[in-house]
């Protein structure tokens, strides 16, 4: 028997390749000959960096960075040496590691301030270790300043009247005055970015960065007209340097306008961050030799078929008609959904009623996932 697992994290519990490995222990308690194979999954957001890295034999590298509000941090992003781009050596980075919203105590949440600068360290840093290829997930920001702290840290100008740097945060860009390039780091122009980005935001507007995460961020009503008017002075600056530059492109909201960022001033793409994953991995050829496909996630209901991880991983079984069978921590009423998109039976790990911290305990998920699973399969065998 050949069996692909392909998990999602069980957030607060196992990481993608725990549950991985505490499936592939369940299936090894009654099929001991066979082969299985456990590949890494997250769908761009919180935990890509670790189980893209580790699940793809890479390795975690520790930096201190710009934090959003100025003051160092300590961020971690992962190096790879094969993926499906080539030979190109690969980094995986969570812009949320040097500057999402967990680093800013809500007291001190202020848009005004706070900086992608961070960001742009760690993409020269990487670039520094030989990577080329970045995979970028974007989501979780404190910032609204339209990337523009990311791509200073990359060489870029963003200059007020006299010549200087503008100031970190969006309050920065009400200053700015002229864009340069020519101190931009050489390699970045040699560098691809798949960026991770499942929202549709437009940089400005109603549905602008400015008006819809500005208020999470600590933005207030007369910030957020600020904001969304600057934003569209640096929108209108950099088309006349880049003409592609556009503003109303669907992405380009996504982490305060980090997406405008990469868009006019890289060479990058915005996608989903579950496609990304999937073709990074080669998940689909190791599908087409698998048996049965199992995936899953720490939850499952009506949610999981809105693009979530599970379903990319249905998605590709179903084109070769695998069988796909999920396991996850619990399930909603609505789950059944998941049948209809590809999921043929899923199951809820918990064995008992117990308390949600103890539920959440990493060695009992670890257990209970293991012994459903035994289970499932041990049917499985009675119908061979």
């Amino acid at each position: 028997m050949d069996v692909v697992i392909a998990i999602d994290s069980l957030k607060g519990s196992l990481t993608s390749l725990e549950a991985g490995n505490a499936i592939s222990d369940g299936i090894k308690k009654v099929f001991e000959d066979a082969n299985v194979i456990v590949r890494p999954l997250a769908d761009g957001g919180e935990g890509t960096v670790e189980a893209l890295t580790l699940g793809m034999n890479g390795t975690l590298k520790h930096v201190s960075v710009t934090g959003p509000l100025g003051k160092p941090v300590d961020a971690v992003y992962g190096i790879m040496d094969k993926v499906s781009s080539g030979q190109k050596r690969t980094a995986v980075i969570e812009m949320s590691a040097a500057a999402g919203i967990t680093l800013v105590e809500e007291s001190e949440r202020n848009p005004l301030v706070t900086t992608t600068y961070g960001v742009g360290e760690l993409i020269v840093d990487a670039i520094r270790n030989g990577c080329h290829h970045f995979i970028i997930g974007i989501g979780g920001s404190a910032t609204n300043d339209g990337g523009i702290g990311m791509l200073q840290a990359l060489g870029f100008g963003f200059l007020d009247k006299d010549g200087r740097q503008i100031p970190y945060g969006a309050g920065g860009i009400e200053s700015l005055d002229k864009i340069t390039d020519e101190y931009v780091i050489p390699e970045l122009k040699e560098c691809t970015f798949r960026i991770a980005c499942d929202v549709t935001n437009t940089l400005c507007g109603e549905q602008g960065c400015s008006a819809i995460f500005g208020p999470q961020k600590g933005a207030t009503p007369s910030m957020i007209m600020q904001m969304d008017k600057w934003l569209r002075y640096y929108a209108a600056l950099a088309r006349e340097k880049y003409p592609t530059a556009n503003m109303n492109h669907a992405g380009t909201g996504a982490a305060g306008g980090l997406g405008f960022a990469f868009l006019t001033f890289t060479n990058a793409v915005l996608e989903s961050g579950i496609k990304i994953v999937l073709e990074e991995t080669n998940l689909e050829e190791y599908i087409k030799e698998a048996d049965i496909v199992i995936t899953g996630e720490g939850r499952l209901d009506s949610q999981t078929v809105m693009g979530k991880a599970p379903i990319g991983v249905a998605n590709i079984a179903k084109k070769y008609n695998k069988k796909v069978i999920a396991f996850s921590g619990c399930v909603t009423e609505d789950a059944v959904v998941c049948n209809e998109a590809g999921i043929d039976a899923f199951f809820p790990i918990l064995r008992r009623v117990v308390s949600l911290p103890d539920a959440m305990d990493h060695d009992i998920a670890k257990s209970n996932m293991t012994k459903t699973v035994e289970q499932v399969f041990r049917l499985i065998k009675t119908l061979q």
